[in-house]
């Protein structure tokens, strides 16, 4: 089964932060994070359900190279994605 992965518009701002930091820091390095983000999205796609519920039904995929936390809910056969946050962020961000 292939579920649909939707993109919040909070999660994309939070994406285009954290690539535009990563970018500031070093020419390219944004792109390299946008890229280990495909991989999880890619990942969502086809196994949400492996990544561990962290907050009732709210479940959280890390990624490998960087320290971001990718926080999403299954409805059906689709994956919300709400929140992309550095894993040092307070976890009860999610909730608001």
């Amino acid at each position: 089964m292939t579920f649909h992965v939707r993109m919040r518009s909070r999660a994309r701002e939070d994406i285009r932060d954290a690539r535009d930091w990563y970018e500031r820091q070093s020419p390219g390095l944004g792109d390299e994070f946008g890229r280990e983000l495909a991989k999880v999205f890619a990942r969502l796609e086809t196994e949400p359900l492996i990544y561990q519920a962290v907050h009732r039904e709210i479940r959280r995929a890390l990624t490998r190279r960087f320290p971001y936390a990718v926080y999403y809910l299954v409805d059906k056969d689709r994956v919300n994605v709400f929140r992309v946050l550095h894993a040092a962020r307070d976890p009860r961000e999610i909730r608001r």
